[in-house]
């Protein structure tokens, strides 16, 4: 395996596989980069999910941003979204999160956050990458290094800003089965469970480290492996899939029937455009079709940016926050304005409920009222010198529909389309075509072998 195919060192930030290809001096000189791009004077909030490499790539981060002066508090294993609420409670100048999220286990990555507790912008990422390639670091003197302190309070802190915007004592009647995929979230929802009497069935909840119970990632097939199968024989109201990092959400229905990732987001739309002043939802040029179709219901706008958190969160900076109902993709991901747009599966979960609640029904009697889509995702590994000459073939072929290149290659139709595009995070391409009613099983062979054909 190439070290290409093992580390990733983009705008998005730095990601790999730890010892073969992310190492030590990959995460001291990225955090060293990260803080000399911040602003001296306030603190920079660290936390970790509970993967074996964490404690290694932890000393990095904090040594390298005490090297340049900042004052480090360290959260321990928590969530991204504890981190982000965290930085704000604290007027932090920025976080770090070390995780890898929805990767495997070998995998370990670092995510920055700027002192509002979101992703940073497409500018800054920049920045931050132009300062970690030159590598011009703001080292201290001896006397001028900051300060390490540790922080248990995150976990509670974070519970109360989601008490003040649910009404949890209503939702804790359900009865709800969460593959927490032995990742953060079993902290949370067990301080959930003892805090609030909520009936939370936890599985998978022992914290991993060199191994996971299944890939952490959020997709229907997983949520078929072990979660949905339980849903039923416990009576429960609704099951709910975790990756690592509590971010990203999938889930089941009372029936046991694995939903797809893309649904969580248009399901939230449905809850909260009737709720929300601003109107419109931002999401990615590969999210479902479906989306339209509930905005449309509300008088909402659906807004479709690039692939990517960089892109959400430029878009976002292009509105005022009170003309925003949400944002999201098709994995699960979805962010809120009552917590400052985090992506954060924990609140994705609370808002399902709360919509069960305030509407009486159950979550299959809620989807049965939405129009069927059908989608199909698949993936391979390309030649990057391969790419422009595949992306104008698929132009030229499929000529009768709307095309949009700003990323990759997306086409529409009043009923179907299809998105090719270059992963940000992996040496693949993305095939994705939804298709409103049966599956486009057709159109998808046709497109995955002609990307076959010119790898």
């Amino acid at each position: 395996m190439s070290t290409g195919k093992i580390l990733r060192i983009s705008q998005v930030g730095l990601r790999g596989v730890v010892g073969r290809g992310l190492s030590a001096s990959h995460v001291m000189d990225f955090a060293s980069a990260f803080g000399t791009f911040l602003e001296p004077g306030r603190p920079v909030v660290v936390g970790r999910d509970p993967r074996a490499s964490g404690c290694m790539i932890r000393e990095g981060v904090v040594g390298a941003l005490m090297a340049c002066g900042h004052d480090v508090v360290d959260l321990g294993v928590v969530s991204s979204p504890v981190i982000q609420h965290a930085i704000v409670r604290m007027d932090g100048a920025g976080g770090i999160s070390i995780s890898a999220s929805h990767n495997a286990a070998e995998w370990n990555a670092l995510r920055f956050f700027g002192p509002r507790g979101v992703y940073l912008s497409s500018a800054e990422s920049s920045e931050l990458l132009d300062i970690y390639h030159l590598k011009k670091f703001r080292y201290q003197n001896w006397d001028q290094l900051g300060s390490l302190r540790e922080d248990a309070s995150a976990l509670d802190a974070y519970l109360d800003d989601l008490a003040r915007v649910y009404e949890l004592d209503k939702l804790r009647r359900f009865k709800v089965v969460v593959d927490c995929c032995n990742g953060t979230s079993s902290l949370i929802l067990r301080r959930m469970n003892e805090r609030f009497g909520f009936q939370l069935i936890l599985i998978n909840e022992k914290l991993g480290s060199a191994t996971f119970a299944h890939e952490p990632n959020t997709s229907s097939a997983t949520v078929a492996l072990q979660l949905a199968p339980l849903v039923k024989p416990l009576g429960a109201d609704a099951g709910f899939l975790f990756d690592a990092d509590s971010d990203r959400i999938a889930f089941a229905t009372e029936e046991g029937v694995p939903v797809s990732e893309e649904v969580v987001l248009p399901l939230l739309a449905d809850y909260l455009l009737p709720k929300a002043a601003g109107k419109l939802v931002i999401t990615n040029l590969s999210s479902t079709m479906l989306l339209e179709e509930i905005a449309a219901r509300h008088s909402g706008k659906v807004i479709r940016v690039p692939v990517g958190r960089q892109a959400a969160i430029d878009a976002l900076s292009g509105y005022r926050p009170e003309q925003i109902a949400l944002a999201g993709e098709g994995t699960g991901a979805v962010m809120m304005p009552q917590f400052r747009f985090v992506y954060d599966g924990i609140a994705s979960m609370l808002a399902i409920l709360s919509m069960m609640e305030e509407r009486r029904q159950t979550l299959s009697r809620i989807l049965a009222s939405y129009p069927p889509y059908s989608i199909l995702k698949g993936e391979l590994p390309i030649s990057s010198s391969r790419i422009p000459a595949l992306m104008m073939d698929l132009r030229n072929r499929y000529a009768s529909g709307t095309v949009d290149s700003t990323d990759g290659l997306r086409v529409s139709w009043p009923d179907h389309w299809f998105h090719v595009r270059v992963s940000q995070t992996e040496p693949i391409i993305r095939v994705i075509v939804e298709q409103r009613g049966d599956a486009p099983v057709e159109l998808f062979e046709s497109l995955m072998d002609q990307v076959r054909s010119l790898r």
